[in-house]
């Protein structure tokens, strides 16, 4: 193999691994600042394995943790291959998450096979609008879709919380000094079948696997998602080709948000309460997924498939700060400075993987060599005219 490619393929491989060698050293930092408040770093991250993946129980805790983080995740997939940035994740699973306890609410007494899908089903409806906005503002008024996706997560957290303390709050809370801003107990014909008793874990871990088979497929296998891809890498080239770059962007949104609103659906009909409560936060009931589930998505790589083993670890994290919380007595803040450091790093590293691929390519694909001169002769060798022998 020429040496050019044997370097191509070195970077590629390094710039695959960039996303586990970020975390690691999140880690080592983390260690570093655990040795700093006293505390003994592998008693805590010893602590923080058992309690995400050292049993059963333990396991459903992350998976469960990660179901949101892979809904977000894979819709945050097809975003960016459309080369559009979803910042919206939290007020997308909010809006889903509205949208199904309304439909709950409205029909409580539905058979289960009929309730169930139409909630999950009015939370991804919930998330395509709220991402749908967005993705118009973008394709047909040029609206920077950050700005617009981050202040929409501020309208969906205010919505739910003016709703919660008033239209939906339980009427059981109206009359009582506490007026915990939640809804009553939703219809059970909603809740997720739990797959494992004596654990937490519910049917929504298979709507997320399944979600991010059917956007695998989407993106690779079908027509719309190779428009996605196409307008993505060069929306000046899709729309000569004659794809509609506008719709594109704007479905590319609307897809992002219906699998978030999907993940709000599963956060509300999955929980312990069957409730949809809010601690009036920033953030309310979602635990910052749609922030973590972007995390996600670029330690995946931005492939769905991958995204799922990422969320899954991802999960592992935010499950076992907790225990290191616990078992090593270091504040809550420093918990969450660790989970940062993981997000500033994995961020990090999606940027210097792009770079490392790039560089690699580009000098393997270039042929640095002048030309050779043609032999003399007319540039026929000796021996190979027609005439000869």
């Amino acid at each position: 193999m020429d040496r050019r490619w044997r370097n191509a393929a070195g970077r590629i491989v390094a710039s695959s691994l960039a996303p586990l060698i970020a975390v690691v050293g999140a880690l080592l930092v983390g260690a570093v600042l655990l040795l700093a408040f006293g505390a003994d770093p592998v008693e805590g991250y010893r602590a923080l394995f058992v309690s995400a993946f050292g049993s059963e129980q333990a396991l459903a805790s992350t998976a469960i943790k990660a179901v949101p983080l892979v809904l977000v995740g894979v819709g945050i997939t097809i975003a960016f291959r459309a080369n559009v940035i979803n910042i919206g994740g939290e007020g997308q699973l909010v809006a889903g998450g509205l949208l199904a306890t309304v439909m709950a609410l409205a029909l409580p007494d539905l058979p289960a096979p009929v309730l169930l899908p139409l909630v999950l089903l009015a939370g991804a409806v919930g998330g395509a609008i709220w991402g749908g906005i967005p993705g118009a503002l973008k394709a047909y008024l040029g609206v920077n879709e950050i700005l617009s996706t981050i202040m929409l997560n501020i309208v969906a957290v205010q919505v739910m919380n003016f709703l919660l303390r008033g239209p939906l709050l339980d009427t059981s809370q109206i009359s009582g000094l506490s007026r915990v801003p939640q809804t009553e107990r939703l219809s059970p014909n909603a809740d997720l079948p739990i797959l494992i008793e004596g654990t937490r874990l519910h049917a929504g871990i298979i709507v997320a696997l399944l979600a991010a088979v059917v956007v695998w497929v989407l993106l690779w296998r079908t027509t719309a998602g190779f428009r996605l891809r196409a307008v993505g890498l060069s929306p000046d080239a899709a729309a000569y080709a004659g794809m509609p770059v506008k719709r594109t962007v704007m479905l590319a949104l609307a897809l992002a948000g219906a699998l978030a609103g999907l993940g709000g659906a599963v956060l509300v009909f999955g929980s312990v309460s069957h409730r949809m409560v809010t601690d009036g936060t920033t953030t309310g009931f979602t635990g910052a997924a749609g922030f973590n589930g972007i995390v996600a998505a670029l330690f995946g790589g931005l492939h769905p498939l991958w995204t799922v083993l990422s969320s899954f670890v991802f999960g592992g994290l935010l499950v076992g700060g907790i225990a290191v919380q616990r078992v090593v007595q270091v504040p809550s803040s420093l918990i969450v400075a660790l989970n940062g450091l993981v997000v500033v790093f994995v961020v990090s590293s999606e940027l210097l993987r792009r770079r490392m691929r790039a560089r690699a390519l580009v000098p393997a694909l270039r042929d640095p060599r002048p030309p050779r001169a043609p032999p003399a002769g007319g540039g026929r060798r000796p021996g190979t005219d027609r005439g000869s022998g």
